[in-house]
């Protein structure tokens, strides 16, 4: 998710298409933030499934001018169809165009296209990739295909592809491994319940650890803790939703590569997660943003903002190490233009700014 996750996936298709205009606008952020190191921000706005309309919003921390839709400005060309992740590693952005199978690299300074890369089996079938992670010199990308393509970052081609699960979600690096969440997702009533375990020096996946059922967030603690949240199973044969599975957290244990905790959620079709110093920051069924404690191994907030701030659909969550600020999109109805909230440590909000539809993965660039 989101990141998408299948459901929400298919959630999408029943809202009509609602562009963003393109154009410039004036906002205010708190007079201190964001910190100085920091060129600006970008909001990949994943729209509507189908309908071709995702977007990428630059907050420019020097100007504070908006810019809705800076790839269609700087490129002539629109972003493609479901957004579903950004990164910015060394001089390059990635953005992985779920729907229109490919890989997008621009310069993060002037949102300018690099290479496009097709996302595409021998069989010109696409593979639809989802999330993408980074580890000396390579990035790392899911496809739902059951792959994880490896990315030379330097050449800027895929020197093979990795087999995982079925439909894997998220990736994360941890302990010079990386972990694969694969949600089987696209198996209704079936899902995989496996994190794919991938030896960073060999390429070679290791080892599946067992977790909770439709594994699709995946985030990494210091303290040596994987943390995985699942979707659990939903059966909707009989049209009214019964869980047979519940959602939920599952923890593992990043030198024995064993799930050492398993705990019920109350978790909705979207469940953005990220970790901010010893916290764990994810997103409850009634749109809260709860915050475990990785150091104590214990839930520390069943909802982290203070000030009553009232989130309609938190649809991503976005940690900034430099500030320790938490970003909150809020997809509204996934129909129209969402919102980027900021808050401080505290759970205090510093200030909005208006994005695309379905704010789904934010990216910060440096001066």
């Amino acid at each position: 998710m989101k990141q998408i996750k299948l459901n929400l996936l298919l959630v999408a298709i029943a809202f009509t298409v609602v562009l963003a205009s393109c154009h410039k606008d004036k906002i205010n952020p708190q007079p201190d933030k964001p910190s100085a190191s920091r060129l600006g921000l970008y909001v990949l706005n994943q729209g509507v499934f189908q309908s071709n309309n995702s977007t990428l919003t630059y907050y420019d921390y020097t100007t504070k001018q908006l810019t809705p839709d800076i790839y269609s400005s700087a490129n002539g060309e629109g972003l493609g169809d479901t957004g579903n992740d950004i990164g910015i590693y060394g001089a390059k952005m990635y953005i992985v165009v779920n729907y229109s199978n490919v890989v997008e690299i621009v310069n993060p300074k002037t949102s300018k296209l690099i290479k496009k890369i097709s996302f595409k089996d021998d069989k010109q079938n696409g593979r639809q990739p989802r999330s993408i992670a980074f580890y000396k010199n390579n990035a790392f990308i899911t496809s739902y295909d059951g792959t994880v393509a490896v990315l030379d970052t330097a050449t800027l081609t895929v020197s093979k592809y990795i087999n995982v699960g079925r439909n894997p979600e998220q990736l994360v690096v941890s302990n010079d491994k990386l972990y694969v969440a694969n949600s089987g997702g696209l198996s209704f009533g079936n899902p995989d319940n496996t994190v794919s375990v991938i030896d960073l020096n060999t390429l070679t996946e290791t080892k599946k650890i067992t977790v909770i059922s439709n594994p699709v967030s995946i985030v990494a603690d210091t303290y040596g803790h994987v943390y995985v949240l699942s979707l659990g199973i939903t059966d909707y044969s009989s049209g009214v939703p019964v869980v047979v599975k519940k959602p939920g957290m599952s923890i593992i244990d990043n030198k024995n590569d064993v799930s050492i905790s398993q705990t019920d959620l109350n978790l909705g079709f979207s469940v953005p997660m990220a970790v901010q110093g010893d916290f764990v920051y994810y997103v409850t069924a009634d749109n809260k943003i709860a915050a475990y404690n990785a150091k104590t191994q214990t839930p520390a907030q069943a909802n982290f903002i203070s000030d009553g701030t009232v989130i309609t659909s938190a649809y991503s969550v976005t940690a900034d190490p430099l500030t320790g600020e938490i970003f909150i999109g809020d997809a509204k109805d996934y129909n129209s233009n969402g919102t980027l909230y900021a808050f401080d440590k505290t759970g205090k909000k510093e200030y909005s700014i208006t994005t695309g539809i379905s704010p789904g993965k934010v990216a910060f660039v440096n001066k």
